[in-house]
């Protein structure tokens, strides 16, 4: 290695790539969010990554998937940078090449977005040519150790012997060794040259080391401070004042009222409506879509007697019905929490596909999100009366940005993965035969009717509860359908049956409690739901692809 340490070289390397990625991130302000490396690259392995790897992301990180995956990103591409740092050391050209490729990378990733145009390279063109320059500065530049200052023996032809000027041989001085010791040639063989064989010495200067330390730290501060102050300016180009000037239009079919007793108000367990804040959000989208209701227009086309074209103000102006339903994610594990139970207020879509006319085999609706997502929903099932509805509202509130502001789909029954678009744009009638959403070809199931469900809130697993009365209580659903009976059973014995609390509608989850006459000792707590087609929730354990898990939720505590 020529000039830098193998440590140098790598934190050369590292700090170029973080220059790269903070300074790319005040472009995004101008281009949009997306158009970011760091996103557009995160967005890309969201695509591309193998299932599997991603159902595991849900099931370490959850809800702070997203997160995970852009912090692990960056992880990667500094170690990519220190690589780059080692290459560049030995060639410069090499290290070069590779920040060329990761510009082109991330040029890619951002062009192929949905949506995107030609400007959205310029974060990547700009922080590429910012981390090259910064690579270029530490290893041949005026932060890299000084070449002038190195000093090789045998550099002068008299001192390593040789031909005298004046045609005749020059024995070399006596002083001067022929060849290195073996122990000082394998030392010195990272900074030798054909020219002599003493190490580099200027790597080990400790001005060099201040100079190199400082400008590192320099750069990297300046390109940390450069993207979060990116970052908090595309926050503050986003539409939360827009949101915060809608008012919503009272409802012309307001909800029923929640059923005294449908909450049980019990420690541990989930609230009948789940608050927005606590409202779980997975989806596919890094940075959340800013979509301002001013400009916003939803497309009903496709195969279709009378597309449509509607604005937000057309949408808030006709007749708003208001619902309670429970959503729920695919990915939810037996036991999980990715499920919410909520107040929505929105147009039925019903009249709106009534409006447009269906072609006959037009089996398929598929909405599509700002960010190019797509989901396909049976149009039977949006036109056979259920409280299908284009959201405005949630709890009473504009739709939070992050769960779809300013429009989103609400189905019930159907796994949020074939109904629930959020930030939609168009629905295009098609036909299942023509058109895979985004979750079919990587494996998951075309139609996704929601399964029978129960779970354990209370006790806790590997709790410990005092022996005596202990109430066991938790919450089941099925969706459209409803539930008859609930019931739990302790280590494998009879099933006992549960109360189920009230419910607003066959839409919502319900909760349920059963008292427990619990003795000391390790206790095994089981519960199963069965709907109001008589269907009980089977034994059966079956993971979360292709169409929803099944199997019993069980519960393990210690009671003293």
């Amino acid at each position: 290695m020529s000039t830098l340490s193998r440590r140098r070289a790598a934190t050369a390397g590292v700090v170029a790539t973080v220059v790269a990625l903070g300074t790319a991130e005040p472009v995004a302000v101008l281009t949009g969010p997306r158009s970011a490396p760091l996103v557009a690259v995160g967005g890309l392995v969201v695509d591309l990554v193998p299932e599997p790897l991603k159902q595991f992301a849900i099931d370490v990180f959850g809800t702070y998937d997203k997160v995970a995956l852009l912090v692990g990103t960056a992880l990667l591409l500094a170690a990519f940078g220190a690589l780059l740092g080692l290459a560049a050391a030995r060639r410069l050209v090499v290290g070069l090449a590779g920040i060329a490729a990761f510009t082109a990378l991330g040029v890619a990733a951002a062009l192929t977005r949905a949506g995107a145009n030609a400007f959205d390279a310029l974060p990547s063109l700009v922080g590429g040519g910012l981390g090259a320059l910064t690579l270029r500065a530490f290893v041949a530049g005026p932060l890299s150790p000084d070449p002038g200052r190195r000093e090789r023996a045998g550099t002068d032809p008299a001192e390593r012997g040789g031909t005298d000027p004046a045609g005749g041989d020059r024995a070399p001085r006596a002083t001067q060794p022929s060849a290195p010791p073996p122990a000082v040639a394998a030392l010195a063989r990272e900074g030798e040259s054909p020219g002599g064989w003493e190490p580099v010495r200027h790597d080990d200067d400790a001005e060099s080391r201040r100079r190199f330390l400082r400008g590192a730290g320099l750069l990297t501060g300046a390109a940390a401070v450069a993207g979060l102050g990116g970052h908090w300016l595309a926050g503050r180009r986003g539409v939360s004042a827009a949101r915060e000037a809608v008012t919503l239009p009272a409802p012309a079919a307001p909800a029923p009222q929640v059923p005294a007793g449908a909450d049980l108000s019990l420690p541990r367990l989930a609230p009948y409506v789940t608050p927005n804040r606590e409202f779980y959000r997975i989806d596919t989208a890094l940075v959340v879509p800013q979509v301002d209701p001013a400009t916003w227009r939803l497309r009903i086309h496709g195969r279709v007697r009378n597309p449509i074209e509607l604005s937000f103000d057309d949408l808030l102006a006709r007749p708003m019905v208001e619902r309670y339903v429970t959503l729920a994610c695919v990915s939810n594990e037996v036991g999980g929490d990715l499920i919410g139970n909520a107040r929505w207020l929105g147009v039925p879509i019903k009249e709106l596909l009534d409006e447009a006319g269906p072609e006959d085999g037009a089996d398929q609706v598929v909405g599509r999100a700002v960010d190019g997502w797509t989901c396909g929903t049976p149009t039977s099932v949006l036109r056979d009366g259920r409280d299908a509805l284009l959201a405005v509202g949630m709890n009473g509130e504009p739709l939070p940005i992050q769960h779809g502001f300013p429009v989103r789909m609400v189905v019930p029954g159907l796994y949020g993965y074939v109904s629930a678009c959020k930030w939609l744009t168009e629905l295009e009638l098609t036909s299942f035969a023509d058109f895979d959403a985004y979750w079919v070809p990587r494996g998951w199931s075309a139609q996704g009717p929601i399964k029978t469900q129960s779970r354990i809130d209370t006790p806790r697993p590997r709790s410990r509860p005092a022996a005596g009365p202990v109430t066991v209580a938790g919450v089941a659903w099925a969706q459209h359908r409803g539930i008859r009976r609930v019931e739990v059973r302790v280590d494998g014995g009879p099933w006992q049956e549960a109360t189920p609390a009230p419910a607003v509608s066959a839409d919502t989850w319900v909760q349920w409690s059963w008292r427990w006459d619990a003795t000391p000792g390790e206790h095994t707590l089981q519960v199963r739901a069965t709907d109001t087609t008589g269907e009980t929730q089977t034994e059966q354990r079956a993971p979360v692809a292709p169409d929803g898990a099944t199997g019993w939720h069980t519960v393990r505590v210690t009671v003293g």
